[in-house]
This record gives structure tokens, C-alpha cells and sequence, in this order.
């Protein structure tokens, strides 16, 4: 005789169902716990429920370009500036053009209006120049005829190192690796004293120019009455350094009005930056930077601009990182740098290096911008609708209990119990997305909130009725909990794989508050099949071993009387037959 086959040995969610739930109301828990945790307890609402601000932003004329406020341009600007505040498009932040030279900007409330405004005002024009000369960032004052300066005395003010032009840096003043640039901020180029021009008073005073850089002599009297001292000084002098044409030399302050420069022409532009995201340097010590990657045709053209300034002295070796005409850093050269990437560093905190990085990425606004009105915008229409949409909601979700009820019975026990663990579940993730990626709840996120209660209960209804069918079959509730899983797990996982795949589809193809939808709908899809894999199936296995609902009882929702069961079948035994001896 054949020996007798051993049984399959259970699967975890039969054998061990407890287990399987104790996880899921761990993770319920830590989601519960991170809200407290991070003092978050409602989600962020969008702008149609909470209000918030609104910019209207006018474009300017650029220089030497007269046609450049047109319908590309501006749709174009409108364009990045939606992906610079939208993020991964769920903040709910509403960018849209006006007119011909118009760009209206909304801003949800919880939102930073200062940081918003930066992104929105920024033009994020990046240029990589060469370093010509440098001084201290004040005006130069004029020289006024003394005894000091002339004879013996002149000659001891100017002495000493200190007056070298193009002298070496210290070892420690520069730091760079191969295929990335390294900028210290604190570590300025020494700037040559003042008191040098002062042995020929009869002469109008110039910036000293290292190496014999040749300067034209307009650029160097513009040179020396740059003042960026004040903050009033420095918002015109980089105004002035943004609408220089990038073929053309230019005179520019450093960002803290430390340092003032003269550059030659664009060596790399902004556009030839790929990717630009913030780092934080614990290695050398440089706190948050933001490092680039540039294009191959970027690559190629850092690498020559590079090498170039390698073989030139101090400070004709320097190259400035220029942004929207204001130095944001100077490093220095010492070899020709191959990698195609490159860092810029100068004390940033981790926002603005992340902010910096953000308009690096999304590319530069092809026009520049001055905001002409900031007004609050109020939720009144908004809070009225929710209202309505929640008394809709409410009243969709008391009629799927009642039928639940009416037509389930005890098993609507358990179809209750799943929803509720699905409401936590997207209740929690939803306020945690608010400030971790910007996740804003508007009012097509609520409608997208209340489509997944059918997703859901639709899944316990289809697990149910293959339950039903078992029973109907004539088998008990044990082994019809667990042949009736594998069939209702297909159908279940194809039709939340339409549903999430509409989702999909629907955020990439559509802008604005139907990605709130989209959004919404995918992620309570995702959650249906995570609580009914981990949490409906594995309490049907736990309530298949009490009694009430193994016996049958009418309220069970599981009588086999009510369901039509068919007795099972059973082999009549025979007698065997008694053969006559003749």
C-alpha cells in the first residue's frame, strides 16, 4: 500500500493569524505615534479648504531683448515656476498665467510665503565666469594729497606681504578633487590693500590687476566705484550684473557684500547644469552645499575653462559661481577637473541649499520677475463644499453599512473592522505626507478619500461571496476561509491593479487639483490590498475557529441553511457479496 500523503503544512496568515495582526496594529501604532511625534495631527489642507496667499507677478523687459515677454516665454516661466513650489505636485500650489505679461501664484496656507516667494521670484540665472580681480566689496574711496603720501612714509604703508600682488594662497586656502570643484567661504582670496594706489596720487586710483589681466579701463573705473556695502547697493549691482549680456566682461559683488569682482565672459551657463541637489559635507567640513552634475556637452566645456585657469596665478585662477549677478562662490584651481560635476558651498543652512538646488533643477526662469501684489486668499467657498462632501460622504458610507448589515450579517463585523483599520491608516499617512513631501488636501483629494470606501468594501464582498460559495458547496467554514482565499486574492489584486493603474495614468496626464485626486485614489488603493492581505484575511482565519460563526448560526451571515447548502456527499457502503460453495 501506498503510504499516505502528508498535508501541506499551512500558510502563516492560517497557522499564525495573530501574528499578522499584532503587525498591523504595530504599524497603526508608529503611524499614530509619528503625528504626535512630529506635532502634526490634521493634514495639511490646500488652498480651497484653508486659504492661503496669493502672488501676481509681472514680467520685465530684459536687455537686449525686446521681444522676450511673449506667450512661449511666459507659459515656459509659468511652467517651472509650478514644479519650483509644486514639488511632486500634491501641495496644491496653483500657477497659471494672465494677460499677455502676468503670472498669478497660490500659495496654500502652511506654506512658507517667504520661501514661496524666493522660488516663484527667482530667476536662478547660473553662470560660471573667470575671476579677473578682486577686492573688498567697499567703494574705493578717492585719494586726497598728504605728506603721507610721498616720500619715505608712502613707501612704509604700502611695504610688507600683505601689499604682493598675486600672491600664492596657503595650502588650506583651497580644496579640490578630481571632477568636482570644492568653494570655501570663509577662506577668501587676499585682497591687495587699498593704501597701494596711493603712491601716485596725480593718477585716478585702479584696482590692481594680477598677472597683467587686461581690463579695459571703463570696466576698471567701474570697478572701483562698485560699492557692496549696503543692501541697497548690492540689490542694484547685481541687477546690474543679470542683464549683462554672458559674452560680455562684468563687475559683481559676492553674495554678503564682502567681496567685489571683476569676470570675464560665461565660460559654463546654467543650462548646461543636469542635476542639482543638497548635500551635507561632514568629510571637509563644509556643512550643507549643493552639488551639480552638468551635461556632457557641460562637462567637456568646465574641464577646458578648468584647465585653463589651473596655469594662471592668484587670482586669475578663481572662477565664480554667479547667480542672478551676485557671487555666490570663488573657488580655486589647481588642476583641470574631468569629472562633469562640480559643488557650491558658502555657509548655506539645509533650506536654502535645498531651495538652491530646486531652482538648479527645474532650470532657470527664461524671464525675470518683480511681484506686483501679495493678497490672503479666504476658504469660505471651499469650507462649504467640504461640508457637502462630507454629508455626502457620510451618507454613502451609512448606506454601505446598512446593506452590509442587512445582507452579511456577522460578517459585517469584519468588513466594519477592515474599513476602520483603512481610515487610520489613510487618515495617518495622509497628515504625515503633509510635511514630509508637501501632500495638501483639497477637495478632489476628499472625493478621491471617498471613491476608495467602495474600493474597499467592494474587496471584503468579493472574499465574502467565495466564502458563501464554499459553504454552498458543502464544505465547513475552516477549509472554505482558506479554498476560497487563493480564488478572491486574483480577483481582488486585478482589480486593484485597474483601479491604481487609473490613478497612475490620470496624475501623469492631468496638472493641478486632479492630481489630488489621482494621487488620493492611488494611495487608497495601495492601503486596500495592504489590509486585506494583512488584516481581513487573517481575522476570517481567527473567527473560522469560534463557534458562532463555525456552527452556522442564522446572524453568523454564513447559515448553510440560508445559502442553499448541498449535504455532502457521502459513499453508501456495501455488503460485500457471500459467494455459494457448490
Amino acid at each position: 500500500m501506498a503510504a499516505p500523503k502528508k498535508g501541506r503544512r499551512a500558510p502563516a496568515s492560517q497557522g499564525h493569524p495573530g501574528r499578522t495582526l499584532i503587525l498591523v496594529l504595530i504599524a497603526m501604532a508608529a503611524l499614530v505615534g509619528g503625528m504626535f511625534y512630529s506635532n502634526h495631527l490634521t493634514p495639511r489642507l490646500g488652498i480651497d479648504l484653508a486659504g492661503g496667499t496669493s502672488f501676481t507677478l509681472a514680467a520685465q523687459n530684459q536687455p537686449g531683448k525686446p521681444n522676450a515677454i511673449n506667450e512661449t516665454n511666459m507659459n515656459t516661466a509659468a511652467g517651472i515656476m509650478e514644479r519650483r513650489v509644486n514639488g511632486l505636485g500634491v501641495s496644491e500650489a496653483e500657477v497659471q498665467t494672465q494677460g499677455t505679461g502676468h503670472i498669478i501664484v497660490n500659495i496654500p496656507k502652511g506654506t512658507d510665503a517667504k520661501q514661496a516667494r524666493q522660488q516663484v521670484g527667482t530667476t536662478a540665472q547660473l553662470a560660471f565666469r573667470p575671476v579677473l580681480t578682486t577686492a573688498a566689496g567697499a567703494k574705493t574711496p578717492e585719494p586726497k594729497p598728504s605728506p603721507s603720501q610721498s616720500g619715505k612714509g608712502g613707501e612704509k604703508a604700502t611695504g610688507g606681504k600683505g601689499s604682493q600682488q598675486g600672491a600664492s594662497p596657503s595650502p588650506s586656502a583651497s580644496s579640490t578633487t578630481q571632477g568636482r570643484a570644492v568653494t570655501d567661504a570663509l577662506k577668501k582670496p587676499s585682497a591687495p590693500p587699498s593704501a597701494s594706489a596711493s603712491d601716485k596720487p596725480s593718477t585716478p586710483p585702479t584696482p590692481p590687476v594680477p598677472g597683467g589681466a587686461d581690463i579695459p579701463p571703463a570696466l576698471q573705473k567701474q570697478f572701483a566705484a562698485l560699492d557692496c556695502s549696503t543692501k541697497e547697493s548690492l540689490a542694484q549691482a547685481n541687477e546690474r550684473a543679470a542683464g549683462t549680456k554672458p559674452s560680455d566682461p562684468v563687475v559683481a559683488c559676492k553674495q554678503d557684500g564682502s567681496q567685489k569682482y571683476v569676470l570675464g565672459p560665461v565660460g559654463v551657463e546654467g543650462t548646461d547644469v543636469k542635476d542639482a541637489k543638497a548635500v551635507f559635507d561632514s568629510q571637509q567640513g563644509q556643512g550643507w552645499i549643493v552639488q551639480m552634475d552638468f551635461t556632457s556637452n557641460g562637462g567637456k566645456k568646465f574641464a577646458d575653462i578648468t584647465g585653463k585657469l589651473a596655469a594662471k596665478a592668484q587670482p586669475q585662477n578663481q572662477f565664480a559661481i554667479v547667480l542672478d549677478g551676485s557671487v555666490v562662490s570663488d573657488p580655486r584651481v589647481s588642476e583641470r577637473l574631468n569629472g562633469g560635476n562640480a559643488t557650491i558651498s558658502g555657509g548655506f543652512t539645509q533650506q536654502s541649499a535645498e531651495d538652491l538646488g530646486n531652482m538648479l533643477s527645474y532650470g532657470a526662469l527664461p524671464l525675470s520677475f518683480k511681484i506686483d501684489d501679495e493678497t490672503t486668499v479666504t476658504a469660505a467657498l471651499g469650507g462649504e463644499q467640504l461640508q457637502a462632501g462630507l454629508i455626502a460622504g457620510a451618507i454613502g458610507l451609512a448606506l454601505v453599512i446598512v446593506y452590509l448589515v442587512a445582507y452579511y450579517r456577522g460578517l459585517a463585523l469584519v468588513a466594519l473592522a477592515s474599513l476602520g483599520v483603512s481610515a487610520i491608516l489613510t487618515y495617518t499617512i495622509m497628515t504625515l505626507l503633509g510635511p514630509t513631501i508637501g501632500f495638501a488636501l483639497n477637495l478632489p483629494a476628499v472625493c478621491g478619500a471617498i471613491v476608495a470606501i467602495g474600493i474597499t468594501a467592494d474587496s471584503f464582498i468579493v472574499y465574502f461571496e467565495r466564502i458563501r460559495d464554499e459553504i454552498r458547496e458543502g464544505r465547513s467554514l475552516r477549509p472554505a476561509v482558506e479554498r476560497g482565499w487563493p480564488r478572491a486574492r486574483r480577483t481582488i489584486l486585478v482589480s486593484d491593479f485597474v483601479s491604481f493603474l487609473a490613478a497612475a495614468v490620470l496624475f501623469i496626464v492631468t496638472v493641478g487639483k486632479v492630481q489630488g485626486f489621482a494621487f488620493t485614489l492611488g494611495l487608497t488603493t495601495l492601503l486596500d490590498v495592504v489590509v486585506v492581505f494583512l488584516f481581513t484575511k487573517p481575522l476570517m482565519t481567527l473567527l473560522a475557529r469560534r463557534k458562532f460563526f463555525a456552527s452556522g448560526h442564522p446572524w453568523s451571515g454564513l447559515d448553510p441553511k440560508r445559502l442553499g447548502a448541498r449535504p455532502p456527499l457521502r459513499r453508501r457502503r456495501t455488503a460485500p457479496t457471500q459467494t455459494k460453495e457448490a
